[in-house]
């Protein structure tokens, strides 16, 4: 772990092949690993500094058994001249849907949101988990057990049968069918998907709906769509990385196909190709560092809070460090109070400026901090300056404040050009 935290490497995965049917995301993946491989031989610069600064883990299939079942459906179609099956293989040999399986995290967090008291990470032991939630399949429990060993920090779930990049939560907070389901990052887990999205030669454009009432128009609002907000997915794979471990994960739809024809996988790869190696590169947003002590001590499970200064708002997220006292906070561009927690040692107090500059080929910015025991006098604390202006807080009504800081955010999710496309929108409807 020290070789770990000193080369810089946040932890990074792709999974796919959930549903063993969905096969897009199982061969553009085995296609991803060849590629890297070739361009860490080439010496291409972007491919070196990834394999070099992130460590890359790629689970082609998850559902192995799935699979054989679909592609044994797969031959028998083509063999009669029609179509495979759209529900073949898509359970495990067991006939559960693995996307189903999970530990029902999102009812806890809901219920600790409700009483305001509880964690809001890292919510279940997994060997408590295991032991006690009924029908847990083997695939889950081996991926569980995977997420619990390795601090990951940023995954994608490759899926497929639609084209758009879904974001946490998945479960609605009502228990509603559909519903927008706000995380406490979804300011960054709008950014992640929306990264995916536009590299995408399709997602992030318009482009015909897979489903043929056309309601799931993913194209006209940028390829990206909230999980809870197009149907509410319980005991789901995506929502449990979020909400037991420090990883960021988003589910990615890959095509309305989910069983394509062979000759049609190269015309996938070239879809994705530069999504999926931009998507890696989001693990260097935000900050990282170490928490140790004034002895030079790692200190494990240490709690990192971050409030966004520019709107006040304590993001009600923590992430732990790991056992080397390393962490990383996955931040879009903007100005945040960092606090350390940790039994037994005083609060730390860091003030950051996060502007991430992936073109610069960078990690994220470096923020340490050292504790000092709860026996010894407190150091004094960093201040924060406090964006919010009182003036102008009385001047505008608190509606119009909420307004502009939504505003804000989307800014920072567009390109340059986006951006003024969208302002001269506004400006015209504003003219009618």
């Amino acid at each position: 772990m020290n070789a770990m935290f000193v080369s810089g490497k946040p932890e990074f995965k792709y999974v796919g092949n959930m549903h063993g049917n969905e096969v897009v995301g199982r061969e553009v993946l085995l296609r991803l690993i060849d590629f890297l491989c070739e361009g860490y031989k080439q010496n291409d610069q972007l491919i070196h500094f990834l394999v070099n600064s992130i460590h890359i883990h790629i689970m082609p299939s998850m559902n192995p058994d799935g699979w054989e079942q679909a592609y044994r459906n797969y031959n028998y179609a083509k063999e009669k001249g029609g179509d495979p099956d759209w529900l073949i293989g898509r359970a495990n040999n067991n006939s559960v849907d693995l996307n189903r399986n999970f530990p029902d995290l999102n009812s806890i967090m809901y219920q600790h949101e409700a009483e305001h008291k509880g964690r809001n990470n890292h919510l279940e032991k997994v060997e408590f988990a295991i032991k006690n939630v009924t029908n847990l399949q083997p695939e889950t429990r081996a991926v569980m057990k995977w997420l619990a060993r390795i601090p990951f920090v940023l995954s994608a779930n490759l899926h497929g049968g639609d084209l758009v990049a879904n974001y946490p939560y998945d479960t609605t907070r009502s228990g509603k069918p559909q519903e927008y389901t706000k995380a406490p990052d979804d300011a960054t887990l709008r950014y992640l998907a929306r990264s995916y999205a536009k590299e995408h030669t399709k997602m992030g454009q318009p482009h015909k709906a897979c489903d043929m009432t056309g309601d799931d128009n993913f194209g006209e609002q940028g390829g990206i769509t909230n999980g809870g907000e197009w149907y509410s997915v319980p005991r789901g794979m995506q929502d449990y990385n979020y909400l037991d471990t420090n990883c960021f994960e988003i589910t990615l739809e890959l095509g309305c196909t989910k069983f394509p024809w062979d000759w049609d996988l190269e015309d996938y790869w070239k879809e994705n190709k530069d999504a999926l190696i931009f998507y890696i590169l989001q693990s260097h947003i935000g900050v990282k560092g170490l928490v140790k002590t004034t002895d030079g001590v790692p200190v494990k499970d240490a709690a990192i809070k971050t409030t966004n200064m520019t709107s006040g708002e304590y993001i009600a997220h923590d992430i732990l460090t790991a056992a080397d006292g390393d962490y990383y906070r996955l931040l879009i561009d903007g100005y945040y109070r960092i606090t350390v927690v940790a039994p037994g040692y005083h609060n730390a107090t860091r003030c950051v400026r996060v502007n991430n500059n992936l073109e610069a080929q960078r990690g994220a910015q470096r923020v340490d901090f050292e504790l000092v025991s709860s026996d010894k006098p407190q150091p004094s604390q960093e201040e924060c300056e406090e964006v919010r202006i009182e003036t102008v807080e009385k001047e505008y009504p608190q509606e119009l404040w909420e307004q502009l800081y939504r505003l804000q955010l989307i800014k920072r999710q567009l390109t340059p050009q986006e951006w003024e496309r969208l302002v001269r929108r506004l400006i015209a409807d504003l003219q009618k």
